[in-house]
This record gives structure tokens, C-alpha cells and sequence, in this order.
């Protein structure tokens, strides 16, 4: 009965993954399951077996290279307490990957109401986004 979030941060100890609400409303514990950002509160650690699951700690190539949608948001400060950041980043990456790398402002923002933050508004998350999407495309991931 544990939920993926739990085993991730309790058993691994990659606390990078966040649990904010035990609800599945706030999305600051997605992760990348089988190339799909998941909730990791909404399913339990065994239905992940045999599952490719990448979390936040895992995105960087090394801790000089960060991943392009890291960068963006280094870049366009789009964090304040960085409690949402991981949650906020494996989900945007899903977001270029099913758009195909083609984002506009409006889907952005639409795409992002699973993820609140509650520090900033959203104008800097959404120009990382949109500044990242080119990039990981040129970089292949």
C-alpha cells in the first residue's frame, strides 16, 4: 500500500519529489513514468515496477549540465520557494513533449492548472517553458 511518492522519498530518499497535498491536486510530486509525467501520489510503488521512473533527481546529465527545461527556469527565475519547482518542471517537460516542441502562451497556461504555486504568478514559469521548448528540442531530449 505505499504510494510511489513515499517510496521515492521514504525508501530512495530522492526527496526531490515533493508531496504537497496527499490529494493529487497540487502535481508537486510528478515524476516521469514510462515517458509519462504521473502523479506519484495516485498510484502505489508496485504498480511502478518494472517501470522507467525519472524524478527531478534524475534529469540533470551531471551537476555541471543541467537539463534544458532546468536551465529555462534558472533563466527566467521562474521560482520563488522552489516547493512546486520539481513537480512544476517533470510537468512541463511532458507538456513540450506532447506538443511536439510547438507551445503558444495560451496552452502553456492551461496546461499548468494541475501545478499551482503559490508564490509567484505564473509569467516567468511560462517563459521558461516556452524558452525551453526550442532547446530541448536542439538537445535531443
Amino acid at each position: 500500500r505505499t504510494l510511489l511518492v513515499q517510496f521515492l522519498r521514504e525508501h530512495l530518499g530522492m526527496t526531490g519529489t515533493h508531496v504537497g497535498c496527499d490529494t493529487s491536486q497540487c502535481g508537486a510530486c510528478v515524476v516521469d513514468v514510462d515517458g509519462k509525467s504521473v502523479k506519484s501520489c495516485t498510484i502505489l510503488a508496485v504498480q511502478a515496477e518494472g517501470s522507467k521512473v525519472i524524478t527531478i533527481e534524475g534529469l540533470a546529465e551531471s551537476p555541471d549540465k543541467l537539463h534544458p527545461m532546468q536551465e529555462a527556469f534558472r533563466e527566467n527565475h521562474a521560482l520563488q520557494c522552489g516547493f512546486c519547482t520539481p513537480g512544476m518542471v517533470m510537468s512541463a517537460i511532458d507538456m513540450v513533449k506532447r506538443h511536439n516542441y510547438q507551445l503558444d502562451e495560451a496552452t502553456v497556461r492551461r496546461e499548468l492548472e494541475g501545478n499551482p504555486c503559490r508564490c509567484t504568478g505564473y509569467h516567468n514559469i511560462v517563459k521558461a517553458i516556452l524558452a525551453a521548448a526550442p532547446a530541448m528540442k536542439s538537445a535531443g531530449v
